[in-house]
């Protein structure tokens, strides 16, 4: 059996060999060949038995087949090669195998190849990254092998933390359903009943919540859904809470007497837990309330039950849910991760009890008014633990706070005056002007958390400290402060103080245009914030109207461009008069400001100001006040951004521009109309060597036109995206409960914002170079030309038809010396002869006006000028020159015979291109190449060449001196 098993298995592969040879001359007729034989192969190396004796020569001579077969055209021999490899890749001593594995992975097209070698790889460090980053391919087949892998060939104890939460974030929340369950199998199967012994809280020890809180939170809610989270008899957070007052064994810490200290896997596990059965049980409660009957009876003792289960769970009082969370606040900066656990717990209890609401508020009083922690570094200088901006040092503490104290103060005012009286004490060494580094801190951002959670403006007045009295002497002197931590926290709090306000206080705008114009980085970016915050709730035609800038709306509405803003000139005056969207806009243009903080890549004004200015673009229609005519300026500006080196590392920014591109074309036709202004100038300002850009070195100069054609790509797609349905319309028209259509085939936008307008500008565009251009001319033009010619026109349009047939001549001229993009162009003007349905009939001067004024800009275009497609002079020129030197070498012909032959070879030439199929045409093309070489002499020969290198290098010396004169 064996031996027949090698005999199939040594035909196989000269069947596969030979079918390789013979294959690169009659591809399709061998391919099944290929295909049958690389199979056969295949299930022979599979089964044949693991005691088999067989030759090392012939394994040698199957596997080097097979790693040929790798490579094959045909996907499925890919496959069954690497199906037929895997029973090697285990060998230590077929290493190569492996490397070829991981070579071929990412260039690998076919999706069933990819998940073929994903289930082929063998575990080791070297492999558990490539999986892993599978995980986040195209095809959901493949993510699903990624995570079957991981499952089978990886215990969960091999993998480190940070791979373990990035499989975990990335299949629970894919967003297919498929990929989705196979992690969860991985989660359930593998990691917790296998490697955990069913105990959520072990699994949680493998993840460290305290860094990875959120996936943790994610695995925690996926349990629970599933019902595999099983509450042991007599387990609640009750038995933390112990009679005796022993501590734990080896617990350095002393607590009080009753309470023992939780772990941060127990403070998470139980939070999750309480948290999932108070949603539960006010979903049943919810479906109890909306039946009736039976049904509602059966739900009502399912949510009672739930509730129960709750009680049960929690601390049995107040008092002692009060005495847990202080327990571990004493305990220390250890266990402020279950501190901060515990005190989300609160918003489960009840505190309608007075007696509850104010033993709950004197803890609350007594957490407020606590200090931030802090040190003092080498040099004597105190400095305060945590962000500096948050209260307690961090947002989650902060929000953990807010949400306790709004639970126990829900009384509407209630919440603004308990913290404003902690405030007015806090505040009273700041006024003094007696307050140190850390009073300051600690005052402004227990007002930072008031401000960010207080309802309105109206519930702080009438209170111990005045609204007024807060912004004069705490927020105002806070942000002209010496030390920069105390500016920086003032000026957030002037910030969310501006969102409250009705109307924009004059003095906190002037004081936030200072500290952004003339403050370090971190007080310029938190001012930044606020400015751009203050812009969009109040619009930017009220914050100037503040400022004293009344400008009348007839000069604002002719606006084209943002007035120039001066940040190297100390003098905050010299700015005074400039427009706050101006001030804005001069910040995204100041490359002082261009690097993120080492700190937090995210920390940047550009990357602040970029996503305040999408959000101004797409919701545009709630600014009338900015003009039209600035759109395309900051829309061009915002692309600019998102292809440039600058924003490669604000990944907030990227994420924020793709959501904002990916709808900003489909709300409106001004949207579109907004894209085709900008198209022109991100091409100009992308393309480098025009218009003033900088180049560099040839590497260099081919990236940045790479990136501006890529652009130029996306700004296409942005175009030819349809646009999305009216609701009202969609409601209208259907009455029936169907969800409306998402998008608007039918609505048809003018040609203005249409591919008409954008093929017009473009054409304009190229039609305005002169014919003698630099090498970055001449490649700027053939970009905007191979836009162009994947551009279509609607038969409704015919005017710009027309118009387009004139532009085309010129622009054919413009890029003679490009045979193919010329092919395209007269294939496209062919194209527009078809759908041009008054070809006899001219338009008129005022049509023309009409139209390229919907365009809004001005061109001057020939009305007389012919539109029929020229000859290039590139082809003209080279007929010519070939039928001289014809001449020339057939001495023996006639002068009428040469006339003749001159005469009719362009004419010739054109109808072979159009009438012949191309095996005739290259037979007459190598019939007459061979008859003239015969005839040729060598120095004419050598003439020819000698003629074409010194083209070669006029051209390459033109495009080195150009990128010296750029650089």
């Amino acid at each position: 059996m064996i031996t027949t098993f090698v005999y199939f298995m040594k035909l196989s592969c000269q069947e596969i060999n030979h079918a390789s040879k013979e294959g690169k001359e009659k591809h399709d007729e061998h391919d099944h060949i290929l295909s049958g034989a690389n199979k056969t192969d295949h299930e022979i190396i599979l089964r044949l038995p693991d005691d088999a004796e067989v030759s090392n020569d012939l394994w040698d001579e199957v596997i080097e087949c097979m790693k040929v077969r790798v490579r094959d055209k045909i996907h499925v021999v890919r496959t069954f090669a690497v199906r037929a490899l895997s029973r090697f890749v285990n060998d230590s001593s077929n290493i190569d195998i492996l490397d070829l594995f991981l070579e071929t992975l990412p260039l690998e097209q076919n999706a069933d190849v990819r998940k073929m070698i994903v289930l082929s790889l063998p575990p080791s460090s070297a492999t558990s990254q490539v999986i892993i980053d599978c995980t986040l391919d195209v095809s959901e087949s493949v993510r699903k092998a990624a995570y079957c892998v991981l499952a089978n060939k990886f215990p969960l104890q091999s993998l480190s933390i940070k791979l373990r939460t990035i499989i975990l974030r990335r299949g629970l929340s894919d967003r297919s359903v498929g990929v989705s369950k196979e992690c969860f199998k991985l989660l359930k199967d593998e990691w917790l009943i296998k490697c955990c012994n069913g105990d959520p809280l072990e699994l949680l020890k493998y993840l460290d919540v305290e860094t990875y809180e959120s996936v943790s939170e994610s695995v925690m809610e996926a349990l629970l859904k599933a019902g595999l989270v099983k509450l042991k008899n007599g387990a609640s957070i009750q038995q933390y809470i112990s009679s005796n007052g022993d501590t734990e064994e080896g617990e350095a810490v002393p607590c009080p007497p009753t309470i023992v200290l939780m772990e941060a896997e127990a403070a998470l596990y139980w939070r999750t837990v309480c948290k999932h059965l108070q949603s539960e049980a006010h979903a049943l409660g919810s479906d109890a309330a909306a039946t009736a009957g039976t049904e509602a009876e059966v739900y009502a003792a399912e949510a009672s039950d739930k509730n129960d289960l709750l009680e049960k769970i929690l601390p049995a009082t107040v008092d002692e849910y009060i005495e847990l969370v202080r327990a571990h606040i004493v305990a220390g900066s250890n266990h402020r991760f279950a501190c901060r656990q515990l005190l989300l717990l609160g918003a489960m209890f009840d505190f309608s009890d007075t007696s509850y609401r104010k033993a709950a508020s004197v803890f609350l009083q007594e957490l407020m008014s606590k200090p931030p922690e802090h040190e003092v570094d080498n040099e004597g200088n105190i400095v305060v633990i945590g962000d500096g901006l948050s209260f307690g040092g961090d947002t989650e503490w902060a929000e953990a706070i807010a949400k306790l104290a709004r639970k126990v103060h829900a009384a509407p005012g209630e919440f603004e005056e308990v913290v404003l009286a902690i405030v007015e004490k806090l505040a009273q060494p700041c006024r003094e002007r007696t307050a140190d580094y850390v009073q300051w801190i600690h005052t402004l951002s227990l007002i930072g958390l008031l401000l960010k959670n207080a309802v309105s403006m109206r519930f702080l007045q009438g209170k111990a400290i005045e609204p007024d009295e807060l912004l004069q002497s705490l927020l105002l002197p806070g942000a002209k402060q010496s030390h920069l931590d105390v500016q920086r926290i003032a000026v957030r709090c002037l910030g969310l103080f501006g969102l409250l306000e009705r109307k924009p206080n004059a003095e906190l705008l002037k004081q936030l245009r200072v500290s952004y114009i003339r403050g370090p980085h971190l007080i310029s970016i938190e001012a930044g914030k606020a400015l751009t915050d203050l812009v969009m709730w109040h619009g930017p035609q009220e914050v100037d109207r503040v400022l004293n800038h009344d400008i009348p709306s007839q000069v604002n509405s002719d606006k084209k461009c943002f007035c120039p803003v001066n940040f190297s000139d100390s003098e905050v005056d010299s700015n005074s008069n400039v427009d706050m969207l101006d001030l804005l806009y001069g910040g995204i243009e100041n490359e002082d400001w261009a690097n993120p903080l080492t700190s937090n890549e995210d920390e940047s004004i550009y990357a602040i100001l970029g996503e305040g200015f999408a959000k101004i673009l797409l919701l545009s229609d709630n600014y009338p006040s900015i003009p039209a005519s600035l759109h395309p300026v900051l829309l061009s500006k915002l692309i600019y951004l998102y292809f440039s080196d600058i924003s490669e590392n604000m990944h907030r920014l990227k994420q924020c521009l793709s959501v904002f591109f990916e709808n900003y074309p489909c709300l409106s036709t001004n949207h579109k109309r907004c894209i085709l202004k900008a198209f022109i100038p991100v091409m100009r300002s992308m393309w480098p060597g025009i218009f003033g850009n900088s180049g560099g070195s040839p590497f260099v100069i081919s990236q940045m036109r790479k990136r501006a054609v890529q652009a130029s790509r996306f700004m296409l797609q942005m175009v030819q995206i349809p646009l999305f349905v009216k609701e009202t319309e969609a409601a209208c028209e259907n009455s029936s409960t169907e969800q409306p259509q998402v998008i608007d085939s039918c609505t048809e936008v003018p040609f203005e914002c249409g591919e008409e307008g954008l093929a017009l500008r473009i054409a304009v565009e190229v039609a305005s170079f002169h014919s003698k251009k630099t090498a970055a001319e001449k490649a700027y033009v053939s970009a905007l030309c191979r836009v162009l010619v994947s551009l279509h026109f609607r038969l409704s349009e015919q005017g710009p038809i027309k118009i387009m047939r004139k532009l085309l001549c010129r622009m054919i001229e413009c890029v003679s010396s490009e045979k193919d993009l010329v092919k395209e162009l007269k294939r496209m003007a062919d194209h527009l002869v078809t759908i041009d349905r008054q070809q006899d009939q001219e338009l008129l001067q005022d049509e023309v006006n009409l139209i390229l004024g919907k365009l809004e800009f001005d061109f001057n275009l020939d009305l007389d000028a012919s539109v029929a497609i020229p000859q290039t002079p590139a082809v003209q020129r080279t007929r010519a020159t070939r039928t001289r030197r014809r001449v020339r070498i057939e001495e023996d012909s006639s002068s009428d015979d040469e006339e003749d032959s001159y005469v009719s070879v362009v004419p010739t030439t054109i109808n072979t291109v159009k009438g012949r199929s191309q095996r005739a045409s290259k037979t007459a093309a190598i019939n007459k190449m061979s008859s003239a070489v015969r005839s040729v002499k060598p120095d004419e020969i050598e003439e020819e060449e000698e003629e074409e290198q010194e083209e070669e290098s006029n051209v390459t010396s033109e495009d080195s001196e150009e990128s010296e004169q750029s650089s």
